[in-house]
């Protein structure tokens, strides 16, 4: 059973900074690319950032380019998004899910999610 668990968000101001983990369990985690989602209220879930199975393919959304960074562990299961320079318009509840590129846009793999975690940038 696929087991997606996401952690590190919190309060911060404009300017700050974040790490969030994603811990995985029930899939290949070491063999699957990995991303990062996020739902901000009143809008649809969008794709943030996603990373190969070696960490050396990496992708992001244009909104996040430049100040954030995803990395993963493959011998802990874990998936890290080091988020920089947050600003309001981050607020959101972030997701992690395997993933799979379609044509120019990312999917997710599985669909069940985890319970998020909330980010919330303040002005």
């Amino acid at each position: 059973q696929v087991h997606l668990v996401e952690s590190g968000g919190g309060l911060v101001q404009a300017g700050g900074s974040l790490r969030l983990s994603c811990a995985a369990s029930g899939f290949s985690f070491s063999t699957a690319f990995m991303g990062w989602f996020r739902q901000a209220p009143g809008k649809e879930r969008e794709f943030v950032a996603a990373i190969g199975w070696t960490g050396v393919n990496i992708v992001y959304a244009d909104s996040v380019k430049g100040r954030f960074a995803i990395s993963r562990d493959n011998a802990k299961n874990t998936m890290y998004l080091q988020m920089n320079s947050l600003q309001p318009e981050d607020t959101a509840v972030y997701y992690c899910n395997a993933v799979q590129r379609r044509g120019s846009n990312w999917f997710p793999n599985f669909g069940s999610w985890g319970q998020g975690t909330q980010v919330t940038v303040s002005s």
